[in-house]
């Protein structure tokens, strides 16, 4: 999910919980308006900070107007000055990771756009950081005569 259009903006009655998906209604473009599937570990990190509250934010905040955060740059850069990460390291930076891990364990493009919310195959690519080794993989089971799966 986009960090400050559209996560920080969960609302608790967005959230299918029997269906491990959250609701996106107002995102960057209409493809954006989707639902997103949740980890089981998404899912219980969202369960907690809803407590008993069945309606509302999921992320409050006292100080914005909006009545919702609406951004954590500062606490994330605190966290990794701590944890001594790189500066390159940057909160969209797991917006990255999703796309990639995704299209990694699915081959499914089209799938990982979807969740995402894009339209644009362009787009998508820019998430998508292929491994040199599956390349290699794929050149090798191609082979003139290589094994070949089931053999």
């Amino acid at each position: 999910m986009r960090n400050e259009k559209e996560l920080y903006r969960i609302r608790i009655e967005n959230v299918g919980w029997d269906r491990h998906i959250v609701f996106v209604p107002d995102s960057k473009t209409v493809t954006g308006i989707r639902e997103v599937p949740l980890s089981d570990r998404a899912l219980e990190i969202l369960l907690r900070r809803s407590g008993d509250r069945r309606t509302g934010w999921v992320f409050p905040s006292k100080r914005a107007r909006s009545g919702h955060l609406t951004t954590m740059a500062l606490n994330f850069r605190q966290a990794r000055t701590k944890a001594g990460l790189s500066q390159d390291l940057v909160l969209y930076c797991g917006r990255h990771d999703f796309g990639t891990r995704v299209l990694k364990k699915t081959g499914n493009l089209k799938l990982v756009m979807q969740t995402m919310g894009q339209k644009d195959v362009k787009t998508a690519m820019k998430y998508q950081h292929p491994e040199l080794d599956i390349v290699r993989t794929a050149l090798n089971e191609t082979a003139p005569g290589a094994p070949r799966a089931g053999a």
